[in-house]
């Protein structure tokens, strides 16, 4: 059995994270398989989605356009090794997501794991065939001005972030401001499955 290359997995995760977080839903269908499906498992009651959308069309407006309605200046992040994370046709890697709810202007940190699935069309092209998308927390702060949220973006970087330079960024935003002490739950990665 063929498997995907690294260097497509790598591209495949990086054309998902420019859409759904710079709101451009055409490079889904650039990414999925048109007939690709998305489903969630969601362990916090701070953040809602659909179960489960079928096809490029229905997840590009589930995780780009309808996303971009409530949320703007989202940055997503893989933690940890891709390379290792990658098996065969799969990969289950964790994230992390710091973005401002525009409505509330509050900032939103965010993680999780994605297990992601490719597979090969009939041309011979990968492009992913399948997400999971698990929350295992969501929270929310007040942030006028979106300066945390700047900060700790300017601290990271983006969207490959190892382990240890995410628990080093929390430790130091939280050590210069104590009030950010709930980022220390965003320090390392969630569980994986």
């Amino acid at each position: 059995m063929n498997t995907i290359p690294l260097a497509t997995a790598k591209s495949r995760l990086a054309q998902y994270v420019e859409a759904k977080d710079n709101n451009h839903p055409a490079l889904i269908h650039e990414a999925f398989a048109a007939d690709a499906s998305l489903t969630f498992s969601i362990d916090t009651d701070t953040i809602s989605f659909p179960p489960r959308a079928e096809g490029a069309d229905a997840i590009a407006a589930t995780l780009v356009s309808e996303f971009a309605k409530t949320f703007d200046r989202c940055r997503t992040y893989y933690i940890g090794d891709v390379a290792a994370a990658l098996d065969g046709n799969a990969m289950t890697i964790p994230w992390l997501v710091a973005m401002r709810e525009t409505a509330a202007s509050a900032l939103r940190v965010g993680k999780g794991y994605y297990r992601w699935g490719f597979a090969a069309g009939d041309d011979g092209t990968y492009r992913i065939a399948s997400l999971h998308i698990h929350i295992e927390r969501m929270d929310t702060s007040a942030d006028p001005g979106a300066v945390t949220l700047a900060a700790l973006q300017a601290a990271l970087p983006y969207p490959w972030l190892p382990a240890p330079v995410l628990a080093a960024s929390i430790e130091a935003q939280t050590s210069a401001q104590p009030a950010l002490g709930f980022l220390n739950m965003f320090a390392q990665a969630a569980r994986m499955p």
